[in-house]
């Protein structure tokens, strides 16, 4: 294992690697504090990187977030890719899976390249593979559905997808993140006479939460404990500020061993995503790259598995926009820190990371500052838009809504976001000041 506390100078970083999970919430890894998902290579590349703590995304589904970090724009795509940009330096750019917005399971069903920006990329790579179709027990569970039938499976576009759950007969070789990793560890093992940037994009867990059937056997539901905040009274919360999924309208609200089997299925297909960068990560140790390569590992958005009620994404609150973050960089310091970090700071930070000037039309700011020093900070606030927009700072959560309707939380004291202070007076003051930023970040728009 190579030792990079002895590596290489941040000036001779080369090349990045840039790993994408889908779907992921930060709070469900070791290394973010998780208590029973096994996650041991992240956990591995968190000991010898940078964890942040603090990191947002700017979009909370999948096509906006995926053009915020790719573009470096908070909104719109007024810049030139990430890849183009870095093709232009003399880099080579080269796609494996998802990276830009691909419909799953649609596109991955298909093999198709999605909402992709070639120009981005001298290379991309696309990961087929049967989803739902998986042999194997699949479960839909909001129907409270299980069986071994092929037939009748809930599909690409179809209502009850985001609920299904397959245990796979399998060892996984035909799953799509099993061949991303292939991938990427035969580029990865092949001569470069340029430097190179490498984007893998990997699918778990996004549903189907598809995983061999031994990802599972750990995660009986007699250990899955649901979020504390999971009756919540929601009834401070804003109309729009509801996931439109929640337990109150679907049916998985009828079933509470089947949310703790979403939480089980969750587990096991984030257990086999890690397994997926571990090969990428024993790939890179294992070939001449490793000490001129920085490792990016991140999510597009987080979701919800239940708290306050709500299930998946396209929310404001904490579950959804906070991701992991991590970042090791040969010759800089590994540890943890609670800098705010934006996923639009990813841009900057890879162009500073391999000696490339970023354009002017990006938004974001380089992280390599925190990277040198933990204590270090780049910015204050970051900002997540959704029917809204959020701001969140060290302590405070306010999300603004299109209508004007407000949540307001402290996120020292009331990390569960139950208690929403707007209408509170003594509060009056931290909402003014919230407003007056969120008005400032509106006219940079």
């Amino acid at each position: 294992m190579v030792d990079f506390a002895t590596a290489k100078s941040p000036g001779e970083i080369k090349n990045v690697v840039l790993i994408v999970a889908d779907d992921l919430k930060a709070s469900v890894l070791g290394c973010y504090g998780d208590q029973v998902c096994s996650t041991p290579h992240l956990d591995r590349l968190a000991r010898q990187g940078m964890v942040f703590r603090r990191a947002y995304c700017q979009g909370t589904w999948c096509l906006p977030s995926r053009i915020s970090f790719m573009f470096g724009r908070y909104q719109d795509k007024q810049n030139v890719s990430l890849g183009q940009h870095l093709q232009r330096h003399g880099l080579t750019s080269t796609r494996v899976g998802k990276i830009f917005h691909m419909r799953v399971p649609g596109d991955i069903i298909a093999g198709t390249d999605g909402q992709d920006h070639p120009e981005c990329w001298s290379a991309r790579f696309n990961s087929p593979g049967p989803e739902a179709h998986t042999p194997g027990e699949y479960a839909c569970l909001n129907l409270n559905i299980v069986t071994r039938d092929l037939e009748n499976r809930q599909s690409t576009r179809m209502p009850h997808r985001m609920f299904v759950s397959v245990k796979g007969d399998g060892d996984g070789r035909e799953q799509p993140d099993y061949k991303s990793a292939s991938k990427a560890i035969e580029l990865l093992e092949q001569p470069r006479e340029r430097p190179f940037f490498l984007a893998v994009g990997l699918v778990r867990p996004h549903y189907p939460m598809v995983a061999p059937s031994e990802y599972f056997q750990p995660y009986t539901i007699d250990r899955i404990n649901m979020p504390a905040n999971w009756q919540d009274d929601t009834n401070d919360i804003p109309k729009l500020g509801i996931a439109k999924t929640n337990n109150l309208k679907n049916s998985i609200g009828k079933y509470p061993d089947n949310q703790k089997r979403m939480w089980a299925a969750y587990y096991a297909s984030v257990t086999f995503m890690d397994r997926q960068v571990g090969r990428i990560l024993d790939a890179l140790d294992d070939s001449p790259h490793r000490d001129q390569t920085a490792v990016i590992f991140t999510s597009d958005h987080g979701y919800h598995l239940g708290e306050h009620g709500f299930w998946q994404k396209s929310n404001l609150h904490e579950e959804v926009i906070r991701v992991p973050l991590v970042i090791r960089a040969p010759g800089m310091p590994s540890g943890q820190t609670d800098s705010i970090a934006e996923l639009v700071d990813l841009y900057p930070t890879i162009c500073d990371l391999v000696g490339v000037p970023a354009p002017p039309a990006a938004e974001g700011s380089s992280l390599t500052p925190v990277l040198a020093d933990a204590s270090a900070s780049v910015k204050s606030a970051a900002f997540s838009f959704q029917n809204g927009t959020s701001i969140r700072t060290p302590r405070w959560h306010l999300m603004r809504y299109r209508d004007a309707s407000e949540e307001l939380y402290d996120m020292e004291n009331d990390p569960g976001e139950t208690r929403n202070l707007v209408g509170d007076d003594q509060y009056a003051d931290t909402l003014a000041k919230l407003r007056d930023r969120l008005h400032q970040r509106a006219n940079n728009d």
